[in-house]
């Protein structure tokens, strides 16, 4: 049996579990043709040659001239946010900079690359989601990170220790003007949230977040550990070519709540740029199909991450335990009554993660941090 695009399901869930592993969520990337090659290591018989780029064109970003014509700051802001959806090429940079710890040696750059569509899948006064999916050359489409705006958030949860993160009130002081951007996994598990207000000129709008703490990224996990958090501030600039991701990252060892040794300061731009020419159809194609299902994925992590929460995630630390179940579970949704989706998602979630209330003392007080 294949599917609309004539692959076989089974066949398309281990190619894009496999691949998921070395995306992360927020700032991912992908390997393929587009790809760096890599360099011969002296063997008798020369590398083949690389793939050829497939074919794109890069066009002024449609959104951008919209977001002047706002009446008023949160219009123009609501604007700003919807100007990232679209068809992308994306280049992903990460650079160590400020050696912190003591004998600390810098690693190598990160620079990959991919397609990536960007879907608007709920668009209201005060909240806006963005869903990316990372379309293939092949066709293979993988359901990538997600990023949610909420206007004036009264709440958000911050990462706190391994695995767990925290559901916290916002002082409205803090809040008032602001957009909270949270950003989720791929099977929508959290990851973080940061709060800040947008600026626009005639050249750019830029919304820049508040400090927060992320989990390890999920480029490094499978590769480092000496470190397990990143101490963040995240920049979202929407350009006439699309749109940057700029992140000011501090990379830091913690043993539970506490910090106990930072490590390097490291710089990530990811840069989207609006094109055409690119097939992005298998992605439009997968989201009609599954996007029923990761509705109800969303509400069943939206009923955990209430207000007050203490949201644990019984996994290993990539998550590949609900990632791979969610996306088996994607690909034959439509197979699946609305009762049994459900039931088979609760199933998952109650497997995994468990719910408490918030005890910490600092949770009683608006958070800032």
């Amino acid at each position: 049996m294949t599917n609309s695009h004539g692959r076989h399901p089974v066949a398309f869930n281990r190619a894009a579990i496999a691949a998921v592993t070395l995306l992360f969520a927020g700032c991912a990337a992908t390997p393929g043709p587009e790809s760096a090659p890599i360099e011969s290591a002296g063997t008798a018989e020369p590398e083949p040659a690389a793939k050829p780029m497939p074919e794109y064109r890069e066009v002024p970003n449609p959104g951008f001239a919209a977001i002047r014509e706002g009446d008023t700051a949160a219009q123009r802001d609501r604007l700003a946010i919807l100007a990232m959806r679209g068809e992308h090429r994306v280049d992903f940079h990460f650079m160590e900079t400020v050696r912190l710890g003591p004998a600390y040696t810098r690693r190598d750059d990160k620079t990959t690359g991919a397609f990536e569509l960007v879907q608007v899948v709920t668009d209201t006064p005060d909240h806006i989601v963005l869903q990316h999916l990372l379309v293939m050359e092949s066709g293979y489409v993988i359901k990538h990170w997600r990023q949610d705006w909420t206007y004036e958030a009264s709440t958000r949860f911050e990462f706190v220790e391994d695995q767990t993160w925290d559901v916290r009130d916002l002082a409205p002081e803090h809040t008032a003007g602001a957009w909270t951007q949270c950003v989720f996994e791929v099977s929508d598990a959290p990851r973080y949230c940061g709060t800040g207000k947008w600026q626009h000129d005639d050249a750019a709008s830029t919304w820049t977040s508040d400090r927060t703490w992320r989990p390890l990224p999920r480029r490094e996990y499978t590769t480092r550990n000496d470190y397990n958090a990143i101490d963040a501030l995240n920049r979202h600039t929407v350009t006439p070519h699309g749109w940057t991701h700029e992140q000011d990252n501090t990379k830091t060892a913690r043993d539970g709540r506490k910090a106990t040794q930072t490590l390097v300061r490291e710089f990530g731009f990811n840069d989207y740029r609006a094109i055409e020419g690119y097939n992005f159809e298998p992605g439009v194609d997968y989201w009609d199909k599954t996007e029923a299902y990761w509705a109800d994925v969303r509400a069943a992590w939206t009923r955990r991450l209430a207000p007050g929460n203490t949201v644990v995630i019984d996994t290993a630390v990539d998550g590949m335990q609900i990632i791979t179940a969610t996306f088996k579970h994607a690909e034959s949704a439509d197979s699946m009554s609305e009762e049994e989706r459900r039931a088979a998602i609760e199933t998952l979630l109650e497997t995994y993660v468990r719910h408490a209330s918030t005890t910490d003392t600092d949770n009683a007080t608006a958070s800032t941090r």
